[in-house]
């Protein structure tokens, strides 16, 4: 119920997302979800894509500082309070989540949240204890495809 997030070091200049774009699409790498978190200087671009390893040997032979990490891909209806379940399922096992990021699919009438957790062992199955969806890399891109 895993999933493979990559992680890159990006430079706050004009150009730098393109370039790491380039280096992706290039590869024929599909990013699938993403997000960013920056500073003055620099981000961090996280990405799901379709072949996380290939994805990561592409930017680092284009000079890319990157690392892959085991994320958790929660699959909720598109309704209000549905995300408040995974949410609190977490809080009542006192796991912290550390960063998130969300897509809906039009398509399956779901959100998808992509966690990062300290623990994904304890955090899967305290969520697939209470009935959680979990989808492992081949539930993830054939839903959002």
């Amino acid at each position: 119920m895993i999933i493979k997030q990559i992680s890159i070091f990006v430079e706050n200049k004009a150009g730098r997302l393109a370039e790491i774009t380039e280096a992706i699409a290039n590869a024929g790498i599909d990013i699938r979800a993403l997000s960013i978190a920056d500073t003055t200087d620099f981000g961090i671009l996280r990405l799901i894509v379709d072949k996380p390893e290939a994805a990561a040997l592409a930017l680092k032979e284009a000079g890319l500082t990157v690392s892959i990490t085991n994320v958790i891909a929660v699959g909720i209806d598109d309704t209000p309070g549905a995300f408040s379940v995974p949410m609190r399922v977490l809080a009542d096992a006192g796991i912290d989540v550390e960063y998130m990021y969300a897509f809906i699919s039009r398509d399956t009438q779901k959100a998808y949240v992509i966690l990062r957790v300290a623990d994904n062992d304890i955090a899967t199955k305290a969520l697939l204890d209470k009935g959680v969806t979990l989808l492992d890399e081949n539930g993830f891109y054939g839903l959002v495809k």
